[in-house]
This record gives C-alpha cells, sequence and structure tokens, in this order.
C-alpha cells in the first residue's frame, strides 16, 4: 500500500510541478505528517526532490526529473477503460487505481499531448445518471463486480416485480452494465441469459465454481440485442391519434403541414399510454382505442370539473 502511494506522490509532483504538503495530503488522502515520511523515503531513495517553505513553497522534482514508473498494473488497466465515468470506477472498487492509471497515462504523454489532455479534462465531462432520482442504493456491486472479474458463480436472492417477488438462483455472471446510472448484471443460469439489476439483490453469495463463458459471447452485442427485444415487448399496442406539430415533435411523428396529423403510435399499455398522452395537453387526441379515449375524456372531465369553479379561497 505505501509503495503504490509512494508512486503516486512522485506522479503527482511529475505532472502537476510545485504542490504543497496539504494539496499532495488531499489527493492522497493521507495526513501532512505523512506526506513529510513519504517525501523522506522518496529522498533517501535517490529522488530529486526540492522542498521551499513559505507561502509560495512546496516540493517539486529537481532538473526536470521524470520517472519511469508508467506500467499500468492490472487494476489500473481495468480502471482505464472506466475513465470518463469516475463515478462508476469508485463504485466498482477501482476509484484509486483509476486516478493513479490516468496519473501514469499523463506522465507517459509528451509535454504538448499532456496539455492538450489536462484542457480536455477541464472543459468536458460526462455525467451518466439520469435527472431526478436518488442514486439506487448498490450494496453488492462490489461483490458483484469480484465475481464477474473472476469468472466465478454466485447464488443470488432477488427481488422483482412479478409474483414470486423473491427468488433465488445460482447463475454465472457475464458482465455488467451501467445504464443510465443503474448497474445491471448479465448472467447466465437453468433459464439461459438473463439480465438482473444490481440493486435489487437482496443478497449474494459467492460460490468455489469457476466458469467459462459461452464461446463468441460479446456484451455488447448480447445488451444491444436485450435493449431490441425490451423496446418491441414494450411496446405492444398501438393508438391512433391526432397531433399538432407540437405534439408530433414529442411522439416522433412526421407533421403533414402546419396543421393536424393523424398517426398511429406504438403504445405500452392503456394504463400508461393514459398518463403519456394527458401530459401532451390540446396537442393530442385519441381516435382509438375507445377505452384508452374513454379514459382519457374522463380526467378531462374531472379536472374540468375541478377547476371550473372559483376555488376553496372564492
Amino acid at each position: 500500500m505505501r509503495a503504490s502511494r509512494l508512486v503516486h506522490l512522485l506522479l503527482l509532483l511529475q505532472n502537476r510541478g510545485r504542490m504543497t504538503a496539504r494539496e499532495l495530503a488531499d489527493e492522497l488522502e493521507v495526513s501532512v505528517r505523512t506526506v513529510y515520511r513519504d517525501v523522506e523515503a522518496l529522498g533517501a531513495a535517490g529522488i530529486p526532490l526540492y522542498g521551499a517553505a513559505g507561502h509560495a513553497g512546496g516540493y517539486r522534482l529537481v532538473g526536470g526529473y521524470r520517472t519511469r514508473l508508467t506500467g499500468l498494473t492490472a487494476d489500473e488497466a481495468q480502471a482505464a477503460f472506466l475513465a470518463a465515468l469516475p463515478g462508476a470506477a469508485a463504485e466498482l472498487g477501482l476509484g484509486r487505481a483509476l486516478m493513479t492509471a490516468r496519473l501514469k497515462l499523463y506522465a507517459a504523454l509528451p509535454a504538448e499531448l499532456r496539455e492538450h489532455a489536462e484542457r480536455i479534462r477541464e472543459r468536458f465531462l460526462l455525467d451518466a445518471p439520469g435527472w431526478y432520482g436518488d442514486p439506487d442504493r448498490t450494496p453488492h456491486l462490489a461483490a458483484v463486480a469480484d465475481a464477474v472479474w473472476a469468472r466465478r458463480a454466485v447464488v443470488l436472492r432477488y427481488r422483482r416485480w412479478r409474483a414470486p417477488e423473491e427468488i433465488e438462483r445460482r447463475v454465472e455472471p457475464y458482465g455488467l452494465v451501467l445504464k443510465a446510472g443503474r448497474w445491471y448484471l448479465v448472467a447466465s443460469g437453468e433459464s439461459g441469459l438473463r439480465t438482473y439489476r444490481v440493486d435489487q439483490i437482496i443478497e449474494l453469495d459467492p460460490l468455489d465454481e469457476e466458469f467459462a463463458a459461452r464461446d463468441g459471447f460479446d456484451l455488447a452485442a448480447h445488451w444491444n440485442g436485450y435493449l431490441t427485444g425490451f423496446r418491441a415487448r414494450l411496446h405492444t399496442g398501438e393508438a391512433l391519434v391526432r397531433v399538432t406539430p407540437e405534439g408530433a415533435r414529442h411522439l416522433g411523428v412526421t407533421p403533414e403541414g402546419d396543421g393536424w396529423t393523424e398517426a398511429r403510435v406504438p403504445i405500452e399499455s392503456v394504463d400508461r399510454a393514459h398518463g403519456e398522452f394527458l401530459r401532451l395537453g390540446a396537442d393530442v387526441e385519441v381516435l382509438e382505442p375507445a377505452e384508452l379515449r374513454s379514459r382519457i375524456a374522463e380526467t378531462v372531465r374531472a379536472l374540468a370539473s375541478r377547476y371550473g369553479g372559483t376555488g376553496r379561497h372564492g
């Protein structure tokens, strides 16, 4: 652990130039006293470090010294593929590895490319989770990730939406997918490949059983196929509607001129479509199915009755 921290400290000074003991302590998440001891250790090992006191003081490497310790460890190489998603790397237990990997990559770049990479880091940020929702609690994510890395089977106790609500299954974890801030596990079991929401895992017991993934399995290709099938299962019905140009834009319908457009659109269910179409207000009129048109008409009458008076305050 200390050896890793010393390398991290050295790479920080190489990439950023002068840094104070407090800045180093904050980056390394240790005390200032620990930084002093680490600096002494590096000096004893022959690393040309210079320290100055005062407001403009701090530590820096002397004479343009550059370390060649830029090879990535296994954890750092894994974390490098999550460089655009530091939150995801931290959830998987690779936050520190990602930080060190990034420093090593910077250290290996020529000066002009390091400056370009730093400008990109300063000016662009990817924030994957969606709005209006608290992050899912995923207490078993690290254990799931360990099983995925090691190719070891696990027993899941899992909560789902249909009866029975809690099930227990032995599965072989193939891979993890982060979609809109939510983690999904793709795993093989008795019923074939299935997708599980990691936040719905109640309990996880790792088994001392290794497995081999199916020949030719590709996580990205499987996930794209899963999404296609999910959308097909989701929209099993159809509605005939009239929409204004604004309503057409919201529903993804090509408008016919500046007036109303009649179109058929896929719907998941009458209940779901009822809420979705009400959000469009006067920009949509449902013609079919009759049940959906009737439900919307009832809601509109109830709203008109509620808001037609002067209200409780007169």
